[in-house]
């Protein structure tokens, strides 16, 4: 139950930094929940299998490049059975290792988040404050 509440709470503050003028695309998870992970620009994480793996290739994915995703245990085993949860069937995908996850992953994003959810803050007082000053303008 905590981590569908902190995921909730992650959800709500991404969508409301994203809604402004900051461009941020962070992928946090709470350990239990799975799905893509947006790499970004750090090194390439340990994975799994060392090929990709595709299941039902289809024509539109031939040029798709690989996507990274955190999946329950198993579940790389039995791909085919799961790629459609996750919008993958005929991707080329690399299972990230949970330990990687756990221990680098979320630690590095949930800093990204703080910062990219300050500095939209910041901007927000910024255009607040300019645009409480063209008021006192207007009323003079």
């Amino acid at each position: 139950m905590r981590g569908l509440i902190f995921a909730g709470v992650l959800l709500a503050t991404s969508a409301r930094v994203l809604a402004g003028d900051v461009s941020v695309s962070l992928g946090i998870s709470e350990p239990g929940l799975y799905g893509q992970i947006n790499i970004g620009s750090i090194p390439r994480p340990p994975v799994i299998y060392a090929q990709p793996v595709v299941v039902q290739q289809a024509p539109e994915y031939v040029a798709a490049p690989p996507i990274y995703l955190h999946v329950p245990p198993g579940y790389e085993k039995h791909w085919s059975r799961h790629c459609a949860e996750y919008h993958a069937c005929g991707r080329p995908v690399y299972f990230v290792r949970h330990d990687w996850y756990q221990n680098e992953y979320l630690p590095r994003a949930r800093v990204e988040h703080e910062h990219a959810v300050a500095r939209h803050e910041e901007r927000e007082h910024e255009h607040d404050h300019h645009h409480d000053r063209g008021h006192d303008r207007d009323e003079r």
